[in-house]
């Protein structure tokens, strides 16, 4: 079963399965310790929901790497989302993930890229905690249709959708199963 309203949503096509899943983040790893040459200062930053155990998975697999173990924090970037309305939103102070950014590479890890949005409320979080030096962005799918000039550094697969395309990622953390599919909106 899907995990957005299933009655709703059309499978066409299954775009990672488990096994592609570990290889796409196994190779992300690798792409994280050659870009920065090494791990020094680095920290894993999942955007809530999927962006965390990713994260996690991710921490393990620069550990089996480097021997190395990587702080992995979670951030809810919901306060900071400028396609809700403020009136929606009850901003209680800063992030609720407290980690000192200043002079870290913080790596922020995501399950789909589309319009940017998530990834601009994730940058305006984390300039809060701290002055970076510097921010990278990693993330599974990367579906297209950028609303914002925001680019991944680090992609387990590039997914050309259209806007009527759902891509969903299901973990076993979230969602008992570990795969990416991607469904149609059906309109009745």
């Amino acid at each position: 079963m899907l995990n957005r309203e299933a009655e709703m949503l059309q499978y066409k096509t299954l775009l990672l399965d488990e096994k592609a899943i570990d290889r796409a983040v196994r190779r992300i790893a690798h792409e994280i310790i050659e870009r920065n040459k090494g791990l020094d200062d680095t920290l894993l930053v999942g955007i809530h929901t999927r962006g965390v155990p990713l994260a996690q998975r991710l921490a393990k697999e620069l550990a089996a790497i480097e021997g190395i173990l990587v702080p992995v924090y979670d951030l809810d970037v919901s306060a900071y989302r400028d396609d809700q309305k403020k009136s929606d939103i009850r901003r209680v102070g800063k992030a609720r993930s407290r980690f000192a950014a200043d002079g870290k590479t913080i790596v922020l890890v995501d399950d789909v890229l589309f319009t940017g949005r998530t990834v601009r409320s994730a940058l305006n979080a984390v300039m809060e905690l701290g002055r970076p030096k510097f921010i990278e962005l990693a993330v599974l799918i990367d579906r297209g249709h950028r609303e914002l000039p925001i680019r991944a550094d680090y992609v387990g697969k590039n997914v050309p959708t259209s806007l009527r395309e759902i891509v969903s990622v299901q973990l076993t953390e979230t969602d008992e199963q570990n795969q990416v599919v991607l469904c149609e909106e059906v309109r009745p």
